[in-house]
């Protein structure tokens, strides 16, 4: 008989008298999945065998076992996942978090909302918080507008004194000066921070909106926004502020109202989306719907697709930081170079990524992450969509007046809008003439007289765009067609700032990080 043969015959009685598993000592030894068990029963037989090698065996008191030549890899990372997910099904107050960040302030708007793709929310809320104090004739509001994840909460407050995700920016002497501006941040429609969204309850039937909550648009959210404006009576914005998807909801907000915004602030954002950051959005909600946890969007009574939801994030985390900052931070190293390479987390840059997953898993929605990143590449400032937008919410007044009326809506084509049918034979790559597939970064870069008669309504209104040389999710590229496009419409007062990488190597979260440039470049605009 073999070697190993003889050792596996070793240690089969041993381990028939310890049982089929050792005894774990960490906390989360009730989860163990059948894959662990696996896992651990390969270890034990390898490492009883290994002490049990000096006892002779005769071939004939041995049973021919096949073996493999090498143990079984271990997979922590799995393990955390399947502990977690067993876990939140044991837990008696439910498995659904609370996504909240603290207390905030609260608008309820009793009056229904007809969103651009027809959807109808009978009646929304939108979470706030304010800093400042707002002036007799009500013109030093700033209203300042949130990234994709982010609450309300962007600054310490008496009721919340937690920090907010741009506290140096916000406060007496700051870029936005709560000497002389009143600043108010809300959390957008669709969001889970207290605003309106898919985990929100339904009106109409008491259930969570889950999946049933209607596709947005940027526009929508602003809607919105400035329904909470009209409560507080402000009639014209001193300024829209705002970075990434707010730097998106910046320009949208003063193309649909121009008479109520005062000035325009976008950092990090776009006119319209661009294909790169929809394809990587695109795979943040793929790896999240094909958790089986998330069950098509109605999970709230049962296990969140954690798992999903943290892939999603070290996804968005790549897009996020730049390449120089990294090399710089991570470079090679590993987190214990002592250890054999493994498949689960190894590299420093794979326990970061690991890392920022784990921690926000839990603490975002997973479907206002799919509602609002689709929101996010929807958003297009151009004419012919903006055309195409007002043609489908005119086709649907009559539904928003039904509602009124107490009446079922006409059915019609519009019903179909959000329904969508895969084609059979799937997308080809089409060969394109030599001239034409070599990109012409000036031509990308140039004012689309589409675009630029979408920003027509901001020909008046004083902008800063601020762009980051690092951003690979919102290149500077894009800033700069936002600048061109709005000098094209005969904007005179155009401020564009691109923040080379010697200012700069923290890419697109510059805007979080960097308050000497972006700071500094902001106080100067609105002061």
């Amino acid at each position: 008989m073999s070697l190993p043969r003889r050792l596996v015959a070793v240690a089969r009685p041993a381990l028939r008298q310890a049982g089929s598993a050792p005894q774990r000592t960490c906390r989360q030894s009730a989860f163990l999945s059948p894959h662990f068990r696996s896992v651990q029963l390969q270890r034990t037989l390898h490492s009883q065998a290994s002490r049990s090698a000096q006892l002779a065996v005769s071939e004939a008191d041995a049973e021919p076992v096949a073996e493999s030549t090498n143990p079984a890899l271990s997979f922590p990372c799995l393990d955390k996942q399947e502990s977690r997910s067993a876990s939140l099904s044991s837990r008696s107050s439910g498995p659904e978090p609370s996504y909240t960040t603290g207390k905030h302030l609260n608008f309820r708007s009793r009056e229904p909302i007809l969103l651009d793709w027809g959807g109808i929310l009978p009646e929304f809320n939108v979470a706030y918080e304010t800093w400042g104090t707002l002036n007799k004739d009500r013109s030093n509001a700033v209203l300042l507008h949130t990234g994709l994840s982010a609450s309300s909460h962007a600054h310490s407050t008496e009721i919340n004194p937690q920090p907010g995700w741009w506290e140096n920016f916000i406060g007496p002497g700051k870029p936005l000066d709560t000497d002389k501006y009143f600043v108010i941040c809300t959390n957008v429609i669709g969001g889970c921070f207290g605003s309106t969204g898919p985990s929100s309850i339904d009106p109409a039937n008491g259930e969570r909106y889950a999946t049933r909550f209607p596709i947005l648009t940027m526009e929508d959210m602003v809607r919105a926004q400035f329904r909470l404006l009209d409560s507080l009576h402000i009639e014209r914005l001193y300024a829209s502020v705002g970075s990434s998807m707010g730097g998106m909801l910046s320009l949208a907000s003063g193309a649909l109202f121009p008479d109520r915004v005062g000035r325009i602030v976008s950092i990090s954002a776009a006119a319209r989306s661009h294909p790169y950051s929809i394809a990587m959005r695109h795979t943040q909600r793929q790896v999240l719907m094909m958790d089986p946890h998330w069950n098509r969007g109605f999970y709230y009574d049962g296990v969140p697709p954690h798992s999903g939801m943290k892939l999603a994030r070290e996804i968005a985390t790549v897009t996020y930081r730049s390449g120089p900052e990294w090399e710089q931070r991570f470079g090679r190293r590993r987190a214990d170079a002592s250890r054999p390479p493994a498949l689960c987390p190894d590299f420093l840059i794979e326990t970061y990524l690991d890392h920022a997953g784990e921690k926000w898993c839990l603490s975002y929605d997973p479907n206002s992450l799919l509602y609002v990143s689709k929101a996010m590449d929807l958003f297009d400032l151009g004419q012919d969509h903006r055309n195409r937008i007002n043609k489908v919410r005119q086709d649907n007044a009559g539904k928003l007046q039904a509602y009124l009326d107490g009446r079922a809506p006409a059915t019609g084509a519009e019903s179909d809008l959000c329904s969508l049918t895969l084609p059979e034979k799937p997308y080809e790559e089409k060969e394109q003439p030599t001239e034409e597939s070599e990109v012409n970064i000036d031509a990308v870069e140039a004012a689309p007289a589409d675009l630029v008669a979408g920003l027509k309504p901001l020909a008046n209104t004083p902008a800063l765009v601020l762009g980051v040389a690092s951003d690979i999710l919102f290149p500077a590229w894009q800033q700069k067609e936002i600048a061109n496009t709005l000098k094209r419409t005969g904007n005179k007062n155009v401020t564009h700032i691109e923040l080379g990488e010697e200012k700069s190597l923290f890419g697109h979260d510059t805007f979080l990080l960097d308050l000497k440039n972006v700071g500094g470049a902001v106080q100067s605009f609105l002061g």
